[in-house]
């Protein structure tokens, strides 16, 4: 067997040498500390496998490095070889494929420090944020995380990184002090608004995988404990009144809330806890990082109005954040796409919850669609981004899909587009990068950006990667 080496475009046409491959595989495993496989090696699967399990690229050899100097060699090695460069670390993010590339598999690079008198976290490219939130509470401090504490870090800060302290402080790519970042001729940089500032710019929200691979991170953290949020479970036939309600009662609240509305079609697992086992629902969640009682207040006005079937608001710590979004832990095939509202419209309304909600008897294709309302630090933190688009809405639309079955992979696929289709009169045309995967993260991560910014973006890019080596990251040409 042979590596087929390929040529750094976007489409990885044109061999341009063929070397064996056992001994592409010796020459790079003399070079780095950390593990090299082959297709043929037992550990390949486990390595090129990520969160997502529709992402099943093939590259030609996977590098997972120990540290930045094995990433440097790596990528050292890819351009010696013609190889072009893809970077995952916990795969819940995949981009276009990476057939016949190099993959640098950061998830060994997990090293995680707190130091409580600056406030600040650094961070390894492969670290998830469960261990970052841990220890930054033992000192009464919280990052800017997501969703879920099993995201990566670093992809996560790159792509903007919208979470449930968003509203107050920001995106998480406005909270990085610096980067640590090995460039795509293996140059490792500190990057910072004082050394390389134009790249710093671009990693604050440029998106990952682009311009090189980022190492370390240093990011701010912020004095957050407790906090009172959760979810109120309302009838799924009530949607369209709650996200009416919802959509002129957001507005204007404090920016110590951030908060969602959510069409929530529970699958019929066992993983699901029986009062919600394959029911759906008309969900609002949030989080108040502010006064308790304030934060108490401002849910039972929603309590008054309407009782819900289930209340799971109320004071919880910081470190159970992901009891809010309640995302999957295991790994699972899934889709996701994305818009922005600067309004939320009734005529946008009707047409989400005749979408996701299902007919009686029918088996949902989509299994949530989320509304997250934005505005405050997210949209004040827009103008000096990369992502000025990407970030200045109002609504923020998720909606995603489990793929239990490859055969509704296609039905699926044509539900989340059919659905964008519907609600196109409705949306700003502006995307989201971290609700970006796969092909989509490539035809429509350009949306993000404005024009000026993507001319910036894309002439730092060419300067950095004039062959665009790293072409499997969000598209900056």
């Amino acid at each position: 067997m042979t590596i087929q080496t390929t040529s750094p475009s976007p489409t990885g046409d044109s061999g341009l040498t063929v070397r064996a491959r056992t001994s592409v595989l010796a020459d790079l495993a003399d070079r780095i500390s950390g593990a090299v496989h082959g297709p043929d090696d037992a550990g390949y699967d486990a390595a090129r496998s990520g969160f997502n399990l529709l992402s099943d690229h093939r590259p030609a050899v996977i590098a997972v490095p120990s540290n930045r100097f094995d990433v440097a060699e790596a990528v050292r090695f890819a351009a010696s070889e013609g190889l072009r460069v893809a970077i995952q670390a916990t795969g819940h993010g995949p981009g276009p494929s990476a057939d016949g590339a190099l993959l640098i598999n950061t998830s060994e690079m997990a090293d995680v420090s707190i130091d409580p008198i600056a406030r600040t976290a650094t961070v390894g490219a492969g670290a998830k944020w469960a261990p970052v939130l841990e220890q930054a509470q033992s000192h009464g401090l919280a990052p800017l995380l997501g969703s879920t504490t099993d995201v990566g870090v670093v992809g996560y800060t790159l792509g903007g990184g919208f979470g449930w302290l968003g509203r107050k402080y920001g995106l998480a790519s406005d909270a990085v002090r610096s980067f640590d970042l090995v460039t795509p001729d293996g140059n490792p940089l500190r990057v910072s608004a004082t050394s390389h500032p134009d790249i710093f710019w671009a990693l604050k929200g440029g998106g990952a995988g682009s311009i090189g691979v980022v190492t370390d991170v240093v990011i701010d953290l912020f004095p957050v404990t407790t906090v009172y949020a959760g979810n109120l479970f309302y009838p799924a036939e009530d949607a369209p009144e709650i996200m009416r309600r919802f959509s002129e009662w957001a507005p204007d609240q404090s920016e110590d809330l951030t908060s969602a509305v959510t069409l929530m079609n529970f699958p019929p697992l066992d993983i699901v806890p029986e009062p919600f086992r394959g029911k759906s629902f008309t969900m609002i969640r949030g989080c108040w990082a502010g006064d308790l009682d304030i934060g108490r207040n401002l849910i039972d006005e929603w309590r008054n109005w309407k009782s819900p079937d289930v209340d799971m608001w109320g004071e919880m710590p910081f470190t159970a954040a992901d009891a809010i979004s309640m995302d999957p832990t295991d790994p699972v095939p899934a889709m996701v796409t994305t818009e922005w509202m600067d309004e939320l419209t009734g005529e946008a309304i009707d047409i989400l919850a005749s979408r996701v909600l299902p007919s009686p008897g029918a088996m949902p294709l989509i299994l949530f669609a989320e509304i997250r309302h934005a505005g405050g630090a997210v949209s004040r933190g827009a103008a000096a981004s990369p992502n000025d688009r990407g970030r200045d809405g109002t609504f923020l639309l998720e909606v995603a899909s489990i793929v239990p079955d490859p055969q509704l992979a296609l039905a699926v696929e044509s539900a989340l587009r059919l659905t964008r289709e519907a609600l196109a009169p409705f949306v700003t045309g502006a995307a989201y990068l971290n609700f970006l995967e796969g092909d989509e993260k490539s035809e429509r991560s350009a949306s993000a950006f404005s024009e000026a910014n993507r001319r910036r973006l894309a002439a730092i890019k060419a300067a950095l990667d004039p062959e665009n080596r790293f072409c499997h990251g969000v598209s900056l040409v």
